[in-house]
């Protein structure tokens, strides 16, 4: 109780429950770049800004939604969201979250069935992609000084190494962040058994971080069914809320091999047009599945690849977050928070590095990646006004070039 208390008083005033839904509809109303970008966001102004919530509420969140499958992004909102106010502030927090991208998502889908496809997709975002990569970069960094700080070679080594592991993989493999909490658990508070067992040997922390890499993930997931009915619409997506690790971005190579390779429900170039809507709409960006499900279905289509993916994404925080916290202060559980806490901003920083490639491709998007993150570092300028003017660059260059 005492250290509850004491963690209580660095706090400034806790927001109402209403207050903090304002901020999370901000957030899904104009929180641009993805889920590395997004959770910088909320370090940024729920940690360091506002003080609504300590390093410790913050990290811990973060640790579960790591740990846990399903949209980084989001699953860290619902976590704050129930600190807050349990069951009522996840709930309320995550719908807040998601809703103003989930009707944006479905608003462009009905364009693009009407319409015949949007062609303007592509261009805006051969300029948005480029300056969300300025936008990552920064947040990912601000990230790391938080959350692994200054001095600890054990967490750097951990950030090192599931930096490179993600960045040469293009994934994230859920049992290194098991694994990487285990290994600070054993070197920052072992039990006692192994303490007497290891005496007389090299100290753990020196073994442990070169231990990590290399090692295998998840197997593969099953399919579905070949008709895109409302059951196996949500049946499908269903699976990737619960089984897909990592960030939102994680999912789409899932999504990708059953829409388009296994069941044929999509061809190649509706899905590029659904990954494009998710970098050029805020929010999280599995939030595409909505614009997914209408292509299939429509609105009820939406709905229920919606409610299939964030479905277990709320359960996974609200049904195992009362144990995480309760057992937070026992010094074998704060070791392995903090562990996987360095490896999930080791693998976003990694995730940082795949984006690049894929959207800096020439000389005007380097520029506009590095034009965004200078001018992110030295002006407080919104970064929905930096999309803006990306999104408004790139139609110009795709219109210059004749495309």
């Amino acid at each position: 109780m005492i250290e509850r208390d004491a963690r209580e008083e660095t706090v400034a005033a806790r927001p109402t429950l209403a207050g903090l839904c304002r901020y999370f509809l901000y957030l899904g109303s104009l929180g641009f770049g993805g889920p590395v970008a997004l959770v910088g966001y909320m370090q940024r102004d729920l940690v360091e800004q506002r003080r609504w919530f300590t390093k410790d509420d913050y990290m811990k969140g973060l640790a579960l939604s790591q740990l846990a499958p399903g949209p980084l992004a989001a699953q860290l909102a619902i976590c704050l969201g129930y600190v807050h106010s349990r069951v009522g502030g996840a709930t309320v927090v995550g719908l807040a979250f998601i809703l103003p991208s989930y009707l944006m998502t479905v608003g462009l889908g009905m364009l693009y069935v009407r319409y015949g496809g949007l062609t303007w997709m592509q261009a805006a975002f051969y300029g948005v992609g480029a300056a969300v990569i300025g936008i990552i970069v920064r947040a990912a960094y601000k990230l790391a000084r938080l959350t692994v700080g200054k001095g600890d070679r054990l967490l750097w080594a951990i950030f090192a190494v599931m930096a490179a592991v993600t960045a040469w993989t293009e994934s994230e493999i859920a049992t290194l962040f098991i694994l990487c909490g285990v290994a600070t658990l054993l070197a920052e508070a072992p039990p006692r058994w192994l303490t007497r067992l290891a005496r007389g040997r090299p100290p753990l922390r020196a073994v442990l971080p070169w231990a990590l890499a290399g090692l295998p993930g998840l197997p593969g997931l099953g399919g579905a069914s070949s008709e895109a009915t409302l059951g196996a619409i949500l049946w499908f997506f269903t699976k990737a809320g619960a089984f897909v690790f990592g960030s939102g971005l994680a999912i789409v190579p899932f999504l990708y091999g059953g829409l388009v390779q296994e069941h044929r429900w999509l061809d190649d170039k509706q899905f590029l047009d659904a990954v494009a809507v998710a970098m050029i709409t805020p929010g999280p960006v599995v939030i595409t599945v909505a614009f997914i499900g209408y292509l299939l279905a429509g609105q009820a289509g939406a709905l229920a690849a919606a409610v299939g993916v964030f479905l277990p994404v709320y359960l996974f925080v609200v049904v195992p977050y009362p144990w995480f916290d309760r057992w937070s202060g026992n010094p074998q559980v704060k070791a392995f928070v903090k562990g996987v806490t360095a490896a999930a901003t080791g693998a976003i920083a990694g995730a940082c590095v795949v984006l690049a490639r894929r959207a800096i491709v020439d000389g005007p998007t380097l520029a506009l990646a590095a034009g965004t993150l200078g001018l992110l570092t030295r002006f407080r300028i919104p970064e929905p006004l930096l999309i803006l003017v990306a999104a408004a660059l790139g139609l110009a260059v795709f219109s210059w070039r004749g495309h």
